[in-house]
């Protein structure tokens, strides 16, 4: 897994799961830059994609062909093939046509992935010619390196695994993801990939990928844009030896869903800390609303205000700026005299009025921290939820300024 500084620690190899990388030159030389994962043959595959109404040619071919029991995800960084219209399906095709070839498996069966610059035609000869050397690298414990062939602005791979025991068998449950910045998710992530060594029957699984999906990389946000490439995809191999989970009612299915959550919820911080040009590492928790709904949407609200972010960045306790984008938020019933406001356990605002123990000098010392906790009570439900987000600094504006550079 990596630590919140982005030192990478050991992901453990999934039983019947393999890596491997090449460097195809898409759009630097001598960086990885195009990873290729299979699986054994029976394996269960679910899959979220994203939105976004303009997605990318990969993800139309990834989500038509995930119920053709598939046997490789073809992964390239550098070009998103996303905003290229008909050659861009064509090329998407063209890549999974060589590697099902070289692999021996039918075409309907390799899922393509692309991130990157969004409207550039995908150098389809450049991935076809790297092939051979990502699939002779194949291997259970090349976690590492996929997680570096499939970065774009992130600074750091990301990884996480976990391994838990139940009736005398160890399952493990590893997984890698990436993403820095067109950061707020629709049903999916920028990219992650999970896998377990667990048997689970195939619509079980996608029910449980839909709600974990919902919970992890649904909740995180660093500039309030949905990507045109997301995909979170879970492959689960088999390879444990247990009988497929197929319902909520065992205690293997508890502990399997709860360490895959576990695993995707680390998975979706990292994205967050690693989130272009932050410095901080910020969770808004909203307690006491109507609906669930509700609740987001004040959240949301204050995690994508662009006053609130650069406060965040500069550590300034303008807290009205947090008073401000709770009072705006698209919701039905807010009783302001009912809303309390804390930076950490420093309450702002109580019953809609300033606190009488607020002072600067304490705000000051929350807001010079890294990580911080905004959590506001709305005092009119039971609803409760929370999504995790950045702060908006120079850097941000500088690289993605400079991206196509």
């Amino acid at each position: 897994m990596v630590t919140g500084s982005g030192k990478w620690l050991a992901v453990h190899p999934v039983k019947g799961f393999r890596l491997g990388t090449a460097m195809a030159g898409i759009r630097q030389h001598g960086r990885r830059d195009l990873v290729v994962m299979t699986w054994e043959a029976g394996s269960s595959v679910a899959g979220v994609f994203t939105r976004n109404r303009f997605c990318a040619a990969p993800v139309l071919l990834a989500r038509e062909r995930l119920p053709c029991s598939p046997r490789y995800f073809l992964v390239n960084t550098g070009n998103a093939n996303a905003g290229t219209g008909e050659p861009g399906l064509l090329a998407a095709k063209q890549t999974c046509a060589e590697l099902a070839r070289l692999s021996g498996v039918r075409e309907s069966q390799v899922l393509p992935f692309s991130t990157g610059v969004i409207g550039e035609p995908l150098p389809a000869n450049k991935l076809c010619a790297a092939m051979p050397e990502a699939l002779a690298d194949l291997k259970e414990d090349n976690w590492f390196c996929a997680g570096q062939g499939i970065m774009t602005t992130d600074t750091w791979p990301k990884g996480s695994t976990r391994q838990f025991n139940h009736a005398g068998v160890t399952y493990t449950v590893s997984g890698i993801s990436k993403g820095a910045g067109m950061i707020k998710p629709d049903m999916a992530t920028m990219l992650a990939y999970i896998a377990t060594d667990a048997a689970v029957e195939s619509s079980f699984l996608q029910q449980v990928l839909a709600e974990i999906a919902d919970q992890s990389f649904n909740r995180i946000t660093v500039d309030g844009d949905t990507s045109t490439n997301d995909s979170f995809m879970l492959v689960s191999t088999g390879q444990a030896g247990n009988a497929a989970v197929s319902a909520k009612d065992s205690q293997l299915a508890e502990k399997l869903i709860a360490t895959i959550r576990e695993v995707a919820v680390e998975l979706a911080m990292a994205i967050v800390r690693d989130g272009e040009g932050a410095s901080k590492f910020v969770a808004v928790r909203v307690e006491g609303a109507e609906t669930c709904q509700d609740a987001l949407a004040v959240a949301y609200t204050i995690a994508h205000s662009p006053l609130v972010k650069t406060a965040l960045f500069a550590s300034d306790p303008n807290w009205g700026r947090i008073l401000a984008a709770v009072g705006r938020a698209p919701v039905a019933v807010m009783a302001i005299e009912r809303v309390s406001i804390w930076l950490n356990k420093l309450a702002i605002v109580e019953h809609g009025q300033p606190s009488a123990s607020y002072s600067e000098d304490a705000g000051q010392q929350v807001m010079n921290q890294s990580e911080i906790m905004i959590r506001i009570s709305l005092g009119v439900g039971v609803a409760t939820e929370e999504v995790w987000t950045t702060d908006l600094s120079h850097e941000y504006i500088k690289i993605n300024a400079g991206y196509r550079s």
